[in-house]
């Protein structure tokens, strides 16, 4: 990893960091791989697939440079273990943005996707004072499901698009209450 990347969030063992050309082959291992991407609709990704959205997000969203996907790495080993953010969407007229969360099955279960889903939640709220936030899944795919409500998140409605019905998850920024006495 390029000492020169600035990391956008460090957790205990985590770090996001903008990506990287370097991080081609590593995300395409992912995207390529059809258990990990077996709850997006669009499925596994070709190489050039791959390189088309990590070019899409070297400087983050090209509409919200704020948002977008980072690199996710493993502190103890270096290891790139996913690409997690913040994604823009528009839902039944409404602009949202989603935490979303894809690590390697090498690292599930160990609350990696947890450690980062919090963390990309608290810097949505705290540093890009957004007012919401929500995660979108398939209804069978209760992994996802944990990690929205480990971050705070319930399930608020259920939706569908041309690739079928998905759920809808949020959490609306709590108003800091201020000390009257």
């Amino acid at each position: 990893m390029s000492n020169s990347q600035p990391f956008i969030l460090e957790t205990d063992r985590l770090l996001l960091r903008r990506l990287i050309p370097e991080d081609l082959d590593a995300l395409f291992a992912l995207y390529s791989d059809p258990e990990i991407r077996r709850y997006f609709p669009e499925g596994t990704l070709t190489y050039e697939e791959t390189r088309e959205e990590l070019e899409w997000f070297l400087n983050g969203h090209p509409d919200h440079p704020e948002l977008g996907l980072w690199a996710t790495i493993h502190k103890a080993d270096n290891q790139f273990i996913g690409r997690c953010g913040l994604l823009p969407w528009n839902l039944d007229g409404q602009a949202e943005v989603e935490v979303a969360y894809l690590i390697d099955k090498k690292y599930w279960r160990q609350g990696l996707g947890t450690e980062a889903a919090k963390a990309i939640l608290q810097y949505g709220f705290e540093q890009l004072h957004l007012s919401r936030l929500i995660s979108m899944l398939y209804p069978d795919n209760y992994a996802s499901a944990k990690v929205a409500t480990n971050m705070g998140m319930t399930l608020e409605k259920e939706l569908e698009d041309e690739f079928g019905r998905f759920l809808v998850f949020s959490i609306n920024k709590q108003p800091v209450q201020a000390d009257v006495r």
